[in-house]
């Protein structure tokens, strides 16, 4: 049974490995067939050189994207196979190299058998019914702009995501309510006279006055929390604060969903405009609110010497 009929698209490194070492045992059996002795990783530094002439170490690596270590171990192979010479350059840092006589009649000859082996990578295109130079560098594209490891990272989060629930508070959450918000607020700053009041009796500072607080339960425990509170002046309808998620809960997305289920709340609650304080030292929480939507403004007088940001929501946008 073919492995990766098992493993399926996981294995996808492991099958890209095995097809690169297919093509490369293939690449030193075409040498030989040639007569040429030439070792299949030295091409794209050799074929820079025979194209463009001297360049430095550095250059090469950029031109051909791989690491100046890379490069480097493969120029002094190069350079004992008599392949490359090294040249005396103005900056004394930059390794100016350039292929050497012996370097420039092989690459003459050499011609000869790129001319098959492209036509030869030709026929086996028209043979496929996908073509696959096409969608490696479609590959390459899409990997340049989001990683496979951030697109990992992504689908954890959507993965674990999906065993968190938002419920409302009940009196049973007041001690999660409050031990999450001091654990993040001792960890940055120190508790402050309306921290107490908000966490100490949450209904009568914030749910007896018109808020709301919401609990993320990540497989039925309490490991995040946020509040909607009400506020009675003329700019703001409502205030997000209080939101706390535990450190061994971070990464599963519980402050989005949080933050979500607030600016909605508010939303039915007929409310137009949403403020939050926060300190720009939490990046990952600055970062969360400007993905939810909220804007910096300035101005605003604050209970929170901590507070060095407000920001806020359009809800009706």
């Amino acid at each position: 049974m073919n492995i990766f009929d098992r493993t399926g698209k996981m294995a996808i490194g492991s099958r890209l490995r095995m097809l690169t070492t297919t093509i490369t045992d293939d690449a030193s059996k075409i040498y030989a067939l040639y007569d040429i002795e030439f070792s299949p990783k030295w091409f794209p530094v050799f074929y820079v050189l025979g194209q463009d002439g001297q360049k430095t170490i550095t250059a090469i690596a950029d031109e051909i994207g791989h690491s100046q270590p890379s490069v480097t171990k493969i120029v002094k192979e190069m350079t004992a196979a008599e392949l490359i010479i090294q040249l005396n350059s103005s900056d004394k840092r930059a390794n100016l190299v350039d292929l050497s006589e012996k370097g420039t009649e092989l690459y003459d000859k050499l011609k000869v058998q790129l001319l098959d082996v492209e036509a030869a990578v030709e026929t086996l295109i028209a043979e496929a019914r996908h073509n696959l130079w096409e969608a490696l560098a479609e590959w390459e594209y899409l990997l340049a702009q989001k990683p496979l490891l951030r697109r990992v990272i992504d689908e954890r989060k959507l993965r674990e995501s999906r065993d968190v629930s938002i419920v409302e508070y009940e009196s049973k959450y007041q001690s999660a309510f409050k031990s999450l918000n001091e654990e993040w607020i001792s960890q940055y700053f120190e508790m402050e006279e309306a921290d107490y009041k908000a966490l100490d009796n949450p209904e009568a500072y914030i749910l007896n006055k018109g808020g709301k607080i919401f609990i993320a339960l990540y497989k039925g425990e309490p490991l995040g929390v946020c509040a909607l509170i009400k506020m009675n002046d003329d700019d703001y309808d409502f205030e997000m604060a209080k939101m706390a998620v535990s450190p061994q809960a971070q990464g599963k997305n519980i402050g989005w969903l949080l933050g979500n289920v607030i600016i909605e709340a508010a939303r039915k609650m007929g409310g137009n405009k949403l403020y939050l304080e926060s300190n720009t030292l939490l990046k990952p929480a600055i970062n969360l609110y400007h993905k939810l939507g909220f804007k910096k403004i300035v101005g605003r007088n604050t209970p929170y010497a901590r507070c060095n940001i407000q920001m806020e929501l359009l809800l009706n946008d």
